[in-house]
């Protein structure tokens, strides 16, 4: 396990938590860093934490990891499901638990919110993250995420 904290992100952490997400986006082929549009997307959940949760893993007062979820209704559960956003922790920290840690800090706010699932999406290339999911019990589903702009 890390030394690492985990807490609730705060305004002042916003610059930090763009550059992971340009890290996570170096990844993701659906995804391209717009920092504008991040710190805007980040604002929204930060100022409005009842819909949506951003946890921080810090190191010596340096943010190193992110994890976002987001509230939903699903009409197959019969009531809310947390939907993980982000989750990305920096290469030099990765490998230590830190994505963990973050995942189950979500998890337990998700469950203070009622949800009765938790559900992500990961890049069908990126075998590491999958691998890691596979790892700590997460299960593959028959869905394709589709989207329109």
């Amino acid at each position: 396990m890390s030394n690492s904290i985990i807490r609730r992100a705060e305004s002042t952490d916003i610059s930090a938590l763009v550059r992971l997400l340009e890290i996570l986006f170096s990844i993701e082929s659906d995804f391209k860093i717009d920092e504008f549009k991040q710190r805007k997307g980040l604002e929204i959940m930060l100022r409005d934490d009842s819909k949506g949760c951003i946890m921080v893993a810090e190191n010596n007062t340096q943010v190193i990891g992110m994890c976002t979820a987001q509230i939903l209704v699903s009409t197959a559960e019969g009531g809310y499901v947390a939907l993980i956003e982000d989750l990305v922790v920096d290469n030099e920290y990765r490998g230590i638990g830190i994505g963990k840690e973050l995942l189950s800090s979500i998890e337990g706010w998700a469950m203070e919110k009622g949800a009765k699932r938790l559900q992500l999406l990961a890049d069908k290339n990126n075998s590491l993250a999958l691998d890691f999911y596979k790892a700590i019990g997460w299960n593959s589903t028959q869905l394709i995420c589709l989207h329109k702009k």
